[in-house]
């Protein structure tokens, strides 16, 4: 019991009396290639050769490293049926492309038009390959053009072959961040401006570098603070940045299953399979308006009333419609008892079983997910199933109450399901209850000393924990090099941390910190 109460700890060290000095310097993890995720897959084809391409849609799955799609890119490699699958995107997107009489940037004059190719191609690999292509690469491409121009007698014949060519390269489906041996920092690589470049624009926009970014790293201007801050603050004032940190948080709260959960519809009438997706977007968009348009307290998201809804969330949460038609913004009333993220149906579905709610999957995603905190595994001989309602145990307080008491299992539950079932009040779907099978919901708890009686409490008390700080910027410098935190990063994130609290739990000033740290722009030697 003794190992698995130890277990259910932050396993990061933390410091927090760190003073807000000068920013650490940190030891970054040796480098690694970050398979584009298939999010950053679809926004990079869309953004390097037209809006209107039907997308592929089955292509390698990713892969959650402490929950986060864009730390597990860092670790999977491409199976034989996977590499089948992007040749035949390739392929397929290609042949769209060349519809476009606009995508070569100039008019072939002839299917043998070597001049016309050559400038197409040398534009087309920049921007998708994050660096100018060698002569020795253009060369290839363009013989590979001409050769079946030529033999097909159309440009656009040969074009597609150049385009699937580019598409396929691992300079285009992975993130290349190998970097220069530093002479200052024997053991460390300083990432060249173009891979800074790279890195910048998937962090905050979550797609290509758009030529601008490119021209300054053409111009060496990625490789101090100023030039580095000055892009970045560009780029959060663009509306790709929404995009960017929508996917943030999408990847944070693992938002994107919602796309694929199912519940029972005999026992959650109003469950449908527009139901998941709505409530993914009424979150995106409250996280949308608290970084953009209020630049507000992220801490703000656990507690605000504010939130965005449709006619099915509406009728879930028993609130008047915005309209006929989309998302609205709403008040919820003070005295509904639902606020913040964890009143909103996009947690509340996913983190319970498809015929009720949980306790243990919501605990562990508060304890896991908004406070970093590692919860272990069940061992594979303990019996996880919870008793079947009765007269003696009506409410799923009194149904979990075996696994508090039993010694093999009491360690992490006590962890858990206390602020899960602060939740107990929103059912498998996130429709308010106040009775289950005859008998009044207790959801009053504690979470780490502060007490609590309800959902709203339990919102506040998660406001008030100094683990909530923490947690964000751990997930978001993770988010932002592809890789779990090493010991040599700690102190850069305690003074994250420190320096997040201070300017008032703002993302955007989280975001800037972070990319004009000395991780942002360093990795690990290999060697």
């Amino acid at each position: 019991m003794l190992l698995t109460l130890l277990a259910c700890t932050d396993p990061i060290p933390v410091d927090t009396a760190v003073p807000l000095g000068p920013k650490p310097v940190a030891e970054a993890e040796p480098a690694a290639l970050r398979r584009l995720t298939s999010s950053q897959y679809e926004n990079a084809v869309l953004d390097l050769l037209g809006a209107d391409l039907t997308l592929p849609t089955s292509l390698e799955p990713d892969t959650a490293i402490d929950g986060l799609l864009s730390v597990g890119a860092s670790t999977v490699s491409v199976s034989a049926l996977g590499v089948e699958r992007y040749e035949d995107a390739a392929y397929l997107l290609a042949e769209q492309a060349v519809e476009n009489p606009d995508l070569y940037g100039c008019t072939p004059a002839g299917a043998a038009d070597s001049e016309c190719a050559t400038s197409f191609i040398e534009a087309l690999g920049r921007r998708a390959w994050r660096r100018p292509l060698t002569s020795e690469e253009v060369e290839a491409l363009v013989d590979l053009h001409m050769l079946v121009a030529q033999d097909a007698e159309s440009f656009d014949a040969g074009a597609v072959y150049a385009i699937a060519a580019v598409l396929q390269s691992p300079y285009f489906l992975y993130r290349v961040e190998m970097g220069e041996p530093d002479p200052a920092r024997p053991g460390q690589r300083l990432l060249t401006d173009y891979e800074v470049a790279s890195r910048l624009s998937f962090f905050l926009w979550n797609t290509l570098p758009d030529d601008e970014l490119m021209d300054a790293a053409d111009a060496g201007e990625l490789s101090t603070d100023d030039g580095l801050r000055s892009q970045a603050t560009r780029m959060l004032a663009d509306q790709r940045a929404h995009d960017g940190v929508r996917n943030l948080f999408d990847e944070l709260y693992e938002l994107y299953l919602l796309e694929s959960v199912t519940k029972d519809p005999t026992i959650f009438t109003m469950a449908s399979p527009e139901l998941g997706p709505a409530a993914r977007e009424e979150t995106l968009l409250t996280v949308e308006r608290l970084v953009f348009v209020e630049d507000g307290d992220y801490r703000d998201l656990f507690t605000s009333r504010r939130t965005f809804v449709d006619r099915r969330l509406a009728a879930l949460y028993g609130v008047p419609a915005p309209g006929e038609d989309g998302f609205g913004e709403v008040i919820l009333p003070a005295d509904g008892g639902r606020s913040g993220l964890l009143g909103q149906a996009s947690t509340l579905m996913l983190h319970s079983h498809s015929t009720r709610s949980s306790a243990t999957l919501r605990g562990i995603f508060i304890r896991e997910t908004l406070l970093c905190q590692e919860i272990p595994a069940p061992p594979s001989n303990v019996d996880t199933s919870i008793p079947e309602a009765d007269a003696t145990s009506p409410t799923l307080r009194e149904r979990v109450a075996s696994h508090l008491e039993d010694p093999t299992c009491s360690g992490c539950h006590q962890v858990m399901d206390p602020p899960g079932l602060a939740l107990e009040n929103f059912d498998g779907i996130g429709r308010w209850r106040t009775i289950e099978n005859g008998a009044v919901i207790d959801a009053s708890g504690n979470l780490d000393g502060e007490e609590y009686d309800d959902a709203m409490g339990l919102n506040r008390a998660l406001w008030n924990h100094e683990g909530v700080a923490r947690c964000f910027t751990t997930k978001v410098m993770q988010y932002a090099v592809g890789h779990q935190m090493g010991a040599g990063e700690v102190a850069l994130r305690n003074w994250l941390e420190t320096s997040f609290k201070l300017e008032g739990h703002s993302v955007q000033n989280l975001l800037l910190e972070v990319v004009t740290s000395d991780a942002f722009r360093h990795v690990g030697d290999w060697e």
